[in-house]
């Protein structure tokens, strides 16, 4: 397939992990312990937490872009977390146990197309997104809770 899922890059949280929680608190964060598997998915390892396993929840502007789906929301961050470096085509395996919403962005940010799919059809669904050239970028979220999951880019 020709496209690319992209992990967060742990850097821009690295000054958060194992800070006590008055400091988490003045970033609007705050750390959980995972109490089940699936249900605490990783933004930068692209992983469940396993029970037990601590994280942060942090509010991450997802959609910088200065149009109206300008967007931020609450994500999980695995303070043990290792980056995701994915193969282009490569679907992580904790997106095959869940629903997804994926939403198709032109390069200047302004949604053009949508849908939502079982996570174990993922591929079709970005390929067909992806068969609109105007589409530039897809952002995948989790669709129950609505929280973003990943970048999705063209590839080759």
């Amino acid at each position: 397939m020709n496209f690319q899922i992209h992990a967060l890059p742990i850097a821009p949280f690295t000054h958060l992990i194992g800070q006590p929680a008055s400091v988490l608190a003045s970033h609007n964060a705050v750390r959980v312990t995972a109490d089940r598997a699936p249900g605490f998915p990783c933004r930068v390892s692209l992983r469940d937490a396993t029970p037990g396993e601590t994280l942060l929840l942090v509010n991450y502007e997802h959609q910088p872009a200065a149009t109206p789906y300008r967007a931020s929301h609450a994500i999980y961050l695995r303070e043990n977390a290792s980056q995701a470096a994915l193969a282009p085509g490569e679907i992580p395996d904790l997106f095959a146990t869940r629903l997804l919403s994926l939403r198709g962005f032109n390069q200047d940010g302004m949604m053009l197309n949508a849908d939502v799919s079982e996570g174990t059809n993922l591929a079709p669904a970005i390929a067909a997104l992806f068969a609109d050239p105007a589409i530039a970028y897809i952002h995948l979220h989790y669709a129950k809770p609505g929280c973003y999951a990943a970048r999705v880019d063209r590839h080759g």
